[in-house]
């Protein structure tokens, strides 16, 4: 099995060891390992039930443990003690993730959605917050929908509206969960696109996709993991292009259909 098992030591963002978590007797996570060093972007693929999306909300504190612990910039995060997950809210501040289904609040504008953390959650006066929304929405080509609502966008623009909310928290790291995959295809590129010139800007990022053309194109590293384990961890063009694994060969052979 090719895995890159977690060290811990100083130079890492993010250091998840051991971490195991299920549902009653069905373990979803089975003793996940996974260091991430700062400006990587690591891609997770793999079939569906293989714990990828589970693995992200656990970074966000949005579902508990059984065992292991995250740390993040060296300091602990995430820990399992004596059955409970204990959560450092102050470090979760720092870890912004965009789900599939935008969750944007519908009776909010584009501008309200943006500026309801930085207000309600960390105390920025609305002027300086929609000062930022605005020059936010500048960049990623929408704004010319800052007084719209959710209902009112493309399902492309919900989920670069979604980006941006999670970006007006200075997060240190993003999350990405399948953010492309309840788009019409059309509407893929333009969200992959933003997500890109993120990358571009060396921001820290975390990815679930099953688009493996914007694996190869983003990733610093892909993980390939299956059953709640890891399989495979290495650059894209290892993993996705001669991969060592034979449970790794069999998935990409299954989403590409051609034999690597």
């Amino acid at each position: 099995m090719t895995v890159a098992p977690a060290q811990g030591d100083g130079s890492a963002l993010l250091c998840v060891k051991g971490l195991r978590m299920g549902y009653g007797p069905v373990e979803v996570l089975k003793g996940m390992d996974i260091e991430m060093k700062p400006g990587e972007r690591v891609v997770l693929i793999g079939p569906s039930g293989s714990g990828k999306s589970t693995l992200l909300r656990v970074m966000m504190g949005l579902e508990q443990i059984q065992h292991g612990q995250i740390t993040f910039g060296g300091d602990p995060y995430i820990t399992a003690d004596k059955g409970k997950t204990k959560i450092d809210i102050g470090v979760r501040k720092k870890i912004g993730m965009v789900f599939q289904h935008y969750t944007l609040f519908p009776h909010l504008s584009v501008l309200g959605n943006l500026i309801l953390a930085p207000c309600k959650v960390a105390g920025e006066s609305r002027s300086s917050a929609s000062e930022r929304a605005r020059a936010l929405l500048e960049r990623l080509g929408l704004s010319h929908r800052v007084d719209a609502y959710p209902a009112q966008l493309s399902g492309g623009q919900k989920q670069r509206v979604a980006i941006a909310r999670a970006l007006m928290l200075d997060p240190k790291l993003m999350l990405f969960d399948e953010v492309t995959s309840a788009l019409d295809p059309e509407l893929v590129a333009e969200v992959e696109q933003v997500i890109l010139q993120l990358a571009a800007q060396n921001m820290p990022m975390m990815i679930v996709t099953h688009d493996m053309w914007f694996a190869k194109n983003i990733a610093s590293r892909v993980i390939f993991a299956a059953e709640g384990r890891i399989i495979e961890d290495g650059p894209p063009e290892q993993v996705l292009g001669n991969p060592r694994e034979e449970r790794t060969r069999e998935f990409l052979e299954r989403v590409f259909h051609i034999k690597t």
